[in-house]
């Protein structure tokens, strides 16, 4: 049997543009996914491909068993699609929306008198069923946007940046409506740029950046691979060449935000105080201090020499 989602050196060029090179992927029934990386990595166009609204350059996908090109429509009418981008017409109601969305996918009536008020149900959006939707919070509209996916019970849903935008409180509530779905059954594919989005729901991600996979895993294994927790020191602008100098000695260089200073610590906490004696001793005024043990920003700062957009740093 296939798995929900393969796909085989996908390759999306936009003139002289590579967008996506070369992306190998696979997602196994029942998982949830995260496809995480920076705008502009090639996250959407990948997407975009595995759902039939853009065709590859190069490479082949299947898609809920399905080739994404010779059976586009079979692709189509087996997946949720919930796009960043996705266009709600604020003058209809969320009721009208959801039947709208059950006539294109050619659902009887009695299946939308059923499905309509569960799915509005689910997302908390039955008190506002028969409100215009130009009305709706951001957080409104995408719970919207998430129940009209699911209106033809998909077995396969793609979530592309479900929750930029979103407060915390309303990102929460998502993550734990999407956490459902999957412990319902539902194979979900993730694109995200938010680490602890991919962190708090993929049993297994990919990092593409600048259109090539860097690294692919479970969180858990891709943060043990980075070894040594992160120390990251603050000290006054015209020492901190003092201070790198210094803190190269207890492990290797990590990048980190302008007017910092991170290395990996390869002793761990139990060699803070050394680090300590010996920013002291070199004259080293410490504004702060911390240690952190190894994330999903740090995997991505060791494949590429940077840090994610969206990471605390």
């Amino acid at each position: 049997m296939s798995r929900p989602v393969e796909a085989t050196g996908l390759v999306k060029r936009f003139g002289d543009l590579t967008a996506v090179d070369g992306v190998d992927l696979h997602v196994d029934e029942g998982e949830i996914f995260a496809f995480l990386g920076p705008n502009g990595a090639g996250k959407s166009t990948t997407v975009r491909m595995l759902v039939t609204l853009l065709q590859p350059t190069a490479g082949s996908a299947r898609v809920a068993g399905f080739d994404v090109v010779r059976e586009a429509g079979a692709v189509r009418r087996a997946i949720g699609v919930a796009l960043q981008d996705a266009a709600i017409d604020p003058m209809m109601t969320g009721n009208e929306l959801l039947q709208l969305q059950a006539v294109l996918h050619g659902l009887p009536r009695s299946v939308v008198r059923r499905r309509g008020p569960e799915l509005l149900e689910r997302v908390g959006l039955t008190a506002a069923a028969d409100r215009r939707v130009g009305t709706y919070s951001g957080g409104m509209r995408r719970r919207l946007d998430l129940a009209l996916s699911l209106i033809h019970e998909p077995s396969v849903l793609f979530l592309d940046e479900p929750t930029t935008g979103l407060d915390p409180t309303s990102r929460q509530s998502l993550w734990e409506e999407v956490r459902r779905l999957n412990d319902d059954g539902t194979t979900v594919f993730l694109t995200t740029q938010y680490l602890e989005e991919a962190d708090q729901l993929a049993g297994r991600l990919a990092i593409i950046d600048d259109g090539a996979i860097v690294r692919e895993g479970a969180p858990a294994t891709l943060k043990e691979a980075v070894g040594s927790p992160t120390l990251r020191v603050d000290v006054p602008a015209g020492q901190r060449e003092v201070a790198h100098q210094v803190l190269l000695r207890f492990g290797p260089n990590r990048p980190c935000r302008e007017g910092r200073v991170a290395v990996g610590l390869d002793g761990g906490a139990a060699q803070m105080a050394e680090v300590v004696r010996a920013l002291d001793e070199a004259s080293v005024r410490v504004d702060h201090l911390e240690l952190d043990a190894p994330s999903l920003d740090d995997v991505f700062a060791e494949a590429t020499g940077r840090r994610l957009e969206g990471a605390t740093e």
